[in-house]
């Protein structure tokens, strides 16, 4: 290490008394250079920054030596390269520092060395023109120097500094940090970089300082004092405080499709960060799923969504969130929402007292409170206004600028296009749930084969609504159909596709297709319109055209027989709890979804006695994110064997196990306890093939009426059965058999061996036939065939509300 005066041949510049500030970064470049600098060394300022200072402290084993040493906070005399190229002489000391974004920097001191004894003058000099904040402190943290930068931030002159405290001399809030930080240096003698933010003395505006705490050490190592240089970073720190708050507002506001959340998110980041008080408040309109109005005039009414304040409980809100308030034209949030511009007022500003003035209740607000800087900012999205946001600063005793404002309406932008986003989907979304909701049963239809319980909950993701479906169909003879279905995909177009199919099935099952029959049918029906879409070309945006696949379970319960009939279309098994609680789906080979085309459906049918649970869902019922297929089918079973009160008891038992708070695929459910009807409901009479038999079938029908009290429909009864019953005999084949049977209708049904059915014809005037179908059509609720391998069914039903 050099400590001595420099060797022969090396000059001290004349200029060397001034003392020479630079600031070098992390990369040795150097990023700032003062006066003294270019006195000491020759260089100007515009050829020094952004060069790598090795380039000016030359190279040598003095440099090579001295560096770590001044780098260690030692003071120490190295050799440096003049503009002309000679060597100069100088004392070096190098303080660590950082810049506004917290990268680190070195200030780098220089000065003529001393030749035997310190040169008091240029010590003088150094700290009476330091434009820097650089002070010294003993270890009693008493003041021993200061700088001329150091008096001026702090209006304190360094004669009226020295010897006092730094909790005499440093603001308050500014003085506990960096006073813990001295004294950390002189415990440790490691230095330290603090980010102080304050007012350096009472009236000045907020700063923002890099404060480097040194050690000064004697010749035997110990720390005999603490310099701090401090380094105004306030608009380095702002700017990236700004950049930060408009990170956040793009990654935390808009986290859910739900406008009220993130109105609210808008409040939450904003608060405390550049506000003390905020207020979101939107067009009331949006609200009724109206679309907002390009233009906007006259009083306008706002609903508050959200707001937010560094007070908790937000005391400064005058209204409550989602209550409305008017706003008459003259106000800042209806002219901001008129002109689509933002605002900054202070409190004395006509706009604001004519508000006040308008309203005592707010203006009494903004005194006890002591608002006195508000900024509107409106809450534009593709061209339209959706409301305004209020800041107001009450704490802070800084007021909002300008710069403030253009960040407040870049987060209005953002937060904007959040709250449209949400707004468009959740509109949509209603719309979509409109639709499949009046696409489904309102109700289960009036039966006495079951007693059903149903629930349907569409999914809560972005992908839109699905297309599940379920119904419970009334059949003749007593018998019901329950169908559950799902079409894959979501959205618009997997509802009304669930609406087609569900209408198609009812359609089908009003003609007494078997089950593997009325599939074959409606995966026909899946395919011509998979065929009609493709025809038009692919669905703009899709890009290519897709399939219409869908699943579907169709079974038959017959309460007169005890069996039940079902295929599956690629659905989920139903499950079956027989009358003493053992669970177990059924053995059904499951045939291909709808809209494969080209394969057989399969049909299974089994005994069901009286009292027994059938339960058919969608696959969202037993897959989610916290178990497999596999285990939900597991789950649904064991949770089936437990007993409930009630078959509405069960269902919410069965969604509330299944599935999760936030089910990401729609799910149909559907639970139904099997009844039997008893036999003294049924009458069954085998009819000989001879019109002879015909008078003393319907006097046993008759009979049977009396028994049951039907007196009232003995005249009608006979007619239908006189009809049905010749018609069979004239037209079809052996064996014909008569059923009638007491349900919530009275039902009759006549069966043949021949697969020819009749048909309901307009007879001429002198036609002696034709007109036997037309009576039971008339006389009847309603009537039809049903078609067995066997033969068919011709039945009618009689209403008996009125006996």
């Amino acid at each position: 290490m050099h400590a001595d005066p420099p060797p022969d041949g090396m000059g001290v510049a004349p200029d060397a008394v001034v003392p020479a500030t630079a600031v070098v970064d992390a990369r040795g470049i150097v990023a700032g250079w003062s006066a003294g600098a270019e006195g000491l060394l020759g260089y100007p300022y515009q050829e020094v920054v952004g060069r790598p200072a090795t380039g000016l402290l030359g190279s040598g084993e003095d440099v090579e030596q001295g560096l770590p040493a001044a780098l260690a906070g030692r003071s120490v005399v190295v050799s440096l390269r003049h503009r002309a190229g000679r060597r100069v002489a100088a004392r070096l000391r190098v303080y660590p520092s950082c810049d506004g974004e917290g990268n680190a920097q070195y200030l780098v001191l220089a000065a003529a060395p001393e030749q035997s004894h310190p040169d008091t003058a240029t010590t003088e000099e150094a700290f009476a023109q330091c434009h820097l904040p650089v002070m010294l402190f003993d270890p009693a943290l008493r003041a021993l120097r200061a700088s001329a930068g150091a008096a001026r931030e702090l209006g304190i002159s360094e004669e009226r500094m020295q010897g006092r405290r730094i909790t005499d001399i440093l603001p308050p809030h500014a003085c506990r940090r960096v006073e813990d930080g001295m004294r950390r240096v002189f415990a440790t003698g490691d230095p330290e970089q603090l980010l102080v933010r304050g007012r350096a003395r009472p009236g000045a505006g907020e700063r923002i300082w890099s404060v480097a705490v040194s050690p000064i050490r004697s010749a035997s190592g110990r720390v005999r004092q603490v310099q701090l240089a401090a380094l105004d970073v306030a608009e380095q720190y702002l700017a990236r405080e700004r950049l930060t708050l408009l990170n956040d507002v793009s990654t935390q506001v808009g986290s859910t499709l739900d406008v009220t959340r993130t109105a609210q998110e808008m409040a939450d980041v904003t608060v405390g960060r550049l506000a003390d008080f905020v207020t979101v408040d939107l067009l009331d309109s949006l609200f009724r799923g109206e679309e907002p109005s390009a233009t906007v005039t006259g009083t306008v009414t706002l609903r508050r969504v959200a707001h937010q304040s560094v007070l908790p409980g937000a005391p400064e809100a005058v209204i409550r969130q989602g209550e409305v308030d008017h706003y008459p034209q003259s106000t800042p949030p209806a002219r901001c929402l008129a002109t689509g511009r933002p605002s900054l007022h202070r409190t004395i500003d006509e706009a604001i007292r004519s508000w006040q003035n308008a309203d005592p209740e707010r203006a009494g607000v903004v005194r006890s409170f002591g608002i006195h800087s508000v900024m509107v900012i409106p809450l534009s999205a593709r061209g339209i206004t959706l409301g305004v946001a209020v800041l107001v600063r009450h704490r802070r005793q800084d007021p909002f600028d300008e710069d403030d404002l253009l960040l407040a309406q870049e987060i209005g932008a953002r937060a904007a296009v959040a709250v449209d986003n949400a707004r468009r989907y959740t509109l949509e979304r209603t719309t979509a749930l409109t639709l499949q909701r009046s696409l489904l049963p309102r109700r289960i239809a009036d039966q006495n084969a079951v007693e059903a319980a149903y629930r349907y909950l569409p999914a809560r993701t972005r992908a839109g609504l699905g297309g599940d479906w379920f119904d419970v169909i009334p059949l003749s003879g007593a018998r019901v159909a329950l169908v559950v279905g799902d079409v894959v995909g979501h959205g618009l177009r997997a509802s009304a596709t669930m609406g087609r199919l569900r209408t198609a099935v009812r359609t089908l099952a009003d003609v007494d297709l078997p089950p593997d029959e009325l599939l074959v049918h409606l995966d026909d029906l899946a395919t011509h319109l998979t065929a009609d879409e493709n025809s038009v070309g692919p669905e703009p945006g899709r890009g290519i055209s897709t399939c219409l696949i869908a699943t579907c379970l169709y079974l038959v319960y017959d309460p007169v027989a005890g069996r039940c009939t079902a295929a599956t279309a690629g659905h989920p098994p139903p499950a079956c709890v027989t009358p003493d609680g053992t669970a177990d789906y059924v053995d059904i080979r499951p045939g291909p979804p709808l809209g494969v085309g080209g394969l057989p459906f399969e049909t299974v049918e089994w005994e069901l006695p009286a009292g027994s649970l059938l339960t058919l869902y969608t696959d969202g019922l037993i897959e989610g994110p916290q178990h497999d297929p596999g285990s939900g089918l597991t789950l649904l079973r064991q949770c089936l064997e437990r007993p409930a009160a009630s078959l509405d008891a069960l269902c919410d038992d069965l969604i509330h196990t299944l599935l999760p708070d936030q089910p990401q695929d729609d799910v149909a459910l559907l639970v139904a306890r099997t009844r039997a009807l008893d036999m003294s409901q049924v009458a069954t009479w085998d009819v000989p093939s001879d019109p002879a038999v015909v008078a003393g079938t319907r006097a046993q029908v008759l009979e049977r009426l009396a028994e049951w009290g039907l007196h009232d429909l003995g005249f009608t009864v006979e007619l239908v059965v006189s009809e049905l019953v010749t018609n069979a005999i004239r037209y079809g084949q052996p064996p014909i058999r008569l059923r009638v049977i007491r349900d919530a209708s009275l039902i009759c049904e006549v069966s043949d061996g021949s697969s020819t059915a009749p048909h309901l014809r307009r007879a001429r005037a002198f036609d002696e036939g034709g007109r036997g179908l037309l009576l039971v059509a008339q006389l009847t609720q309603r009537w039809g065939t049903r078609h067995r391998t066997d033969g068919k069914t011709i039945w009618a039903e009689l209403d008996i509300t009125g006996e």
